[in-house]
């Protein structure tokens, strides 16, 4: 079992910058493939971005390239989730989730693929 806690959402004005965090624990988290994903309210659930366990290979939505960055400390068992130029159709809940995967350089925008959730973070952007 991997034990998943966002935090860092809020509010913050368009243009504006954010960043969120996931705390892992319960196993190796290192071994595990990261992701981002979003719900508005009234939308289904989309990938945002993910990073393989070691780092080396991360995905983004076209909605957030450029100005969303993904990375992982494994030593402190975190996930980020760097949030720059904010736009008001950024807010959303904001989810981390993981999935087990012994290739280094697996990294899924698939939601179906992930195995763990957290129970998520707001972020509301102004405009």
């Amino acid at each position: 079992q991997v034990q998943l806690v966002e935090s860092g959402g809020g509010l913050v004005q368009a243009g504006g910058s954010l960043r969120l965090s996931c705390a892992a624990s319960g196993r190796t988290v290192s071994r595990y493939a990261m992701g981002w994903f979003r719900q508005a309210p009234g939308k289904e659930r989309e990938f945002v971005a993910g990073i393989s366990s070691r780092g080396g290979n991360t995905r983004y939505a076209d909605s957030v390239k450029g100005r969303f960055t993904i990375s992982r400390d494994n030593l402190k068992s975190t996930v980020y989730l760097q949030m720059n130029s904010l736009k008001p159709e950024d807010t959303a809940v904001y989810y981390c989730a993981a999935v087990y995967n012994t290739n280094f350089y697996f990294a899924t925008a698939t939601e179906w693929e992930y195995d763990y959730w957290g129970q998520g973070t707001q972020v509301t952007v102004s405009s």
